[in-house]
């Protein structure tokens, strides 16, 4: 396991001090991302290749959120490359080595000449090696989508959603989902399925379904094609 050690900042909490959803999923993704560069296998080395990691599904398990100023430590590795596709593990832990939050995640290896999915081969992943995943209950990828959807006021894409792929990063869909949640939503498990990639300046119109223990959103285009699906499981 890869792993570096932090400290919750005020930066990364809401207003009761949790740390909100939002700067898990940056932990997670800052995470892979320094492994890579570390391992001389990031930004530059995709670029001379051609290539680029997109993320495809996200599922996080909360088992509590970190409060301000907790000592943390967050660690990822692979489990596996098959085809087209890398699946990461990702955890954080509390100081006393308890897991608070723990994710799969599953990606997929892009030509970006053709825009289109590239197989893996060894020489790709040899520097990351693989480990036995995680131990948890490993949810469908694909979303049920509930029928009772409210569609709400559409909302444009604008620079601070963008990533070095220039389009909307995938915590940032997240981040729009989350604005549809009550106040007292508890949040135990995340789940997203992205589409497609939404680019500087689209419209982006959200469909919402709520129940006691579940919230959906479905962030769309002008032709209802989603970007991405996102439930939340309380």
């Amino acid at each position: 396991m890869y792993s570096f050690e932090s400290r919750v900042r005020y930066s990364e909490v809401d207003h009761n001090k949790y740390m909100d959803l939002s700067s898990i999923i940056n932990y997670f993704q800052d995470c892979s991302m320094f492994q890579s560069e570390d391992l001389s296998v990031g930004l530059d080395y995709l670029e001379s290749k051609k290539r680029v990691w997109m993320l495809s599904s996200w599922q996080i398990i909360v088992n509590r959120r970190p409060v301000l100023g907790e000592n943390i430590t967050i660690g990822t590795w692979a489990y596996g490359f098959k085809g087209m596709y890398g699946y990461r593990n990702f955890v954080i832990k509390d100081q006393h080595g308890q897991v608070v939050a723990a994710a799969n995640s599953i990606w997929i290896y892009m030509d970006t000449v053709t825009l289109r999915p590239t197989r893996v081969f060894p020489e790709d992943v040899k520097a990351y090696g693989t480990e036995p995943r995680y131990e948890m209950e490993y949810a469908d990828r694909k979303i049920l989508v509930p029928d009772n959807l409210e569609e709400k006021d559409p909302f444009t894409v604008v620079k601070s959603n963008i990533d070095t792929n220039q389009h909307v990063n995938n915590g940032q869909y997240v981040k729009m989902a989350e604005e549809y949640l009550p106040e007292s939503f508890q949040i135990r498990q995340m789940r997203a399925d992205y589409k497609k990639s939404a680019l500087l300046g689209d419209t982006i119109i959200p469909h919402v379904s709520l129940s006691d223990t579940k919230c959906t959103v479905i962030l769309s285009d002008a032709a209802n094609t989603p970007y991405a699906i996102i439930e939340f499981t309380a």
